[in-house]
């Protein structure tokens, strides 16, 4: 019976003098910010068909609406590290997340070559996912166009 105390003792002391290994090696934040700069640089790379899988909260826009909206926009994430800065978790739960940004632009009509928000993602297929309206509002494409055609009623019919 000593003996087998013995034993349990001494792997009890063994099992807790081993170090502790965190769950992810990676801290959430990290995940979210790495996520969000791979969706901008399918966006920048012109790749909207794969930009479209990555986003989430597409509602009823098709993928052919969405890659002909972004292929009529001259805005897209810069490069590099002037891509994503002053990345910050304001909140996170299990399937939801918001940030804080700023994403780095080109081709902006006008002189702003930022922009600095909250951004909301989603944890869907096992990627965190940006919303797809946010992608359209910051690239200018997310009005919807609306084809106006006038018509002079003629007095003579």
């Amino acid at each position: 019976m000593r003996l087998l105390s013995i034993i349990v003792s001494f792997l009890l002391l063994t099992a807790l003098s081993l170090p502790v290994a965190p769950v992810h090696a990676e801290s959430s934040s990290g995940v979210l910010e790495r996520s969000m700069s791979d969706t901008l640089d399918l966006w920048r790379e012109g790749r909207y068909e794969q930009l479209f899988e990555h986003l989430a909260h597409r509602g009823k826009t098709s993928r052919e609406q969405f890659v002909n909206k972004m292929r009529d926009t001259s805005v897209r994430p810069t490069c590099c590290f002037q891509k994503l800065s002053n990345f910050k978790v304001l909140n996170e739960k299990r399937s939801e997340a918001t940030v804080y940004a700023r994403v780095g632009l080109e081709g902006t009509p006008t002189a702003a070559e930022s922009c600095t928000r909250e951004f909301k993602l989603t944890h869907e297929e096992n990627i965190w996912k940006m919303q797809l309206a946010d992608v359209l509002s910051i690239s200018g494409a997310s009005g919807t166009k609306k084809h106006r055609t006038s018509r002079k009623h003629s007095a003579y019919k």
